[in-house]
């Protein structure tokens, strides 16, 4: 029997090597392996976007997967770190390509990054994304000025929530600068 994310991309519309339908298929098919399909896959992200979403990117795959749209619809999976996904969702909305897709595919894509941010692997493991060169081409893509504030390629999932604390004005760095950090192999070291 194949997995969500494998028949996710047997759907795939376009390319399915494109670096934001391999993120989706990746999230979504996670997201219905671990919690069922009878949950919406994104935290914070309604059914109708859901299933525009799977129309654009992996058409007919709602079916395939037996999707009951009006009963997603009335479903809930409490995130206990909707708070995360909500200040990781500002943040990658402030940096929204918008001559990138449409403002659904835009949110569809924003979701997907900031739930994987959720994981415990690198975020490019959590997308279920070949590499990390994907993660940066699809970040490029859909929030360049995002992509360009990284100008040290700091490890993504660092990089956020290191934008996430400066937003709050918290300094949990003990160095005052990544150049003289104990632990800058952690954050922009090999993955």
């Amino acid at each position: 029997m194949s997995t969500p994310r494998t028949l996710l991309l047997s759907c795939a519309s376009a390319d399915p090597l494109e670096p934001a339908a391999l993120a989706l298929a990746g999230v979504l098919g996670q997201a219905w392996q671990t919690h069922g399909l009878a949950l919406l896959p994104l935290s914070g992200l309604g059914a109708e976007p859901t299933r525009l979403a799977l129309q654009r990117w992996f058409p007919g795959a709602d079916h395939l997967l037996g999707l009951d749209w009006p009963a997603l619809a009335q479903a809930h999976r409490p995130e206990p770190r909707q708070d995360e996904v909500d200040d990781l969702l500002a943040l990658l909305r402030e940096h929204m390509a918008l001559a990138a897709g449409t403002p659904a595919e835009r949110e569809a894509v924003a979701h997907a990054i900031a739930c994987a941010c959720l994981g415990n692997n690198h975020l490019w493991q959590d997308l279920a994304l070949p590499s990390r060169a994907e993660l940066s081409a699809l970040i490029a893509t859909w929030f360049p000025t995002l992509a360009a504030l990284n100008h040290q390629n700091m490890k993504w999932k660092k990089f956020f929530y290191k934008q996430l604390c400066l937003r709050h004005e918290l300094f949990i760095c003990r160095a005052p600068s990544c150049a003289v950090c104990a632990d800058q192999g952690v954050c922009f070291g090999p993955e």
